[in-house]
């Protein structure tokens, strides 16, 4: 595997414009490639890549608000405990798994094209990118139920897609991926755990709206520190 520590990212060789210059969708700009160093560049500086449709060019997005989960706010009811029992969370054993019922084509709104799936397939063997998988273990053998995949640099996760093939079972992938995230930090300030942009599903679980400003200041701070010691593998 790659880099899973405090490695600095490449420097990517395009030149995003300032994201204060997003349009009211937060587009920032249009273009550039899907190579490693130009994601990580990217996600350092506030932004997050996402086709325009289905079969248009890659955009270049920093929604304003940006939706985020405090490490020390997440919200967990009585229900979802109760959830969490017949889950089991594991990281990184299916990350193709996870991706590909992330891009089921069936689900409204699809936007994750073979090239995103292959960009974020090499950022994973190279150590960037994780998956968070809720495996059910209440009969039978485990199978996998829920998860989602995301971008680690440094303190910053970038939570790009969750899925679900039973009840509650995308939640628990991310309350286990707020486990991964804390356990072992001594210090929760500074870290960011991105969910882009807010929806009833993630504020019920404790997300909050960002300024665009307040989140890009946060980022520049969070991608310093060390990773989180669970994706260390």
């Amino acid at each position: 595997m790659g880099p899973r520590s405090t490695t600095t990212p490449p420097a990517g060789r395009w030149l995003f414009p300032p994201v204060d210059e997003a349009d009211d969708d937060g587009l920032v700009g249009v273009g550039a490639d899907l190579e490693p160093a130009t994601i990580l560049s990217a996600y350092r500086q506030g932004l997050f890549p996402m086709p325009l449709g289905r079969r248009g060019p890659i955009g270049w997005w920093s929604p304003d608000p940006r939706a985020v989960i405090p490490l020390d706010g997440l919200r967990v009811s009585r229900s979802l405990r109760r959830s969490l029992r017949r889950y089991e969370i594991r990281v990184d054993t299916a990350f193709d798994a996870v991706i590909d019922a992330c891009r089921d084509p069936a689900r409204p709104h699809g936007w994750i094209t073979p090239a995103i799936r292959a960009a974020y397939r090499r950022l994973h063997e190279a150590g960037w990118v994780h998956s968070v998988e809720a495996w059910s273990v209440d009969g039978g053998e485990p199978a996998l139920a829920g998860g989602l995949y995301g971008v680690a640099v440094g303190g910053l996760f970038a939570g790009e897609s969750m899925f679900h093939l039973r009840t509650d079972a995308s939640k628990a992938a991310l309350v286990g991926l707020v486990g991964v995230l804390t356990e072992g930090v001594d210090d929760l300030a500074g870290r960011v755990l991105d969910v882009q942009w807010m929806t009833p599903h993630l504020a019920s679980l404790g997300a909050v709206d960002l300024d665009r400003s307040d989140y890009v200041r946060r980022v520049a701070e969070a991608v310093r520190l060390p990773v989180a010691p669970g994706f260390r593998l």
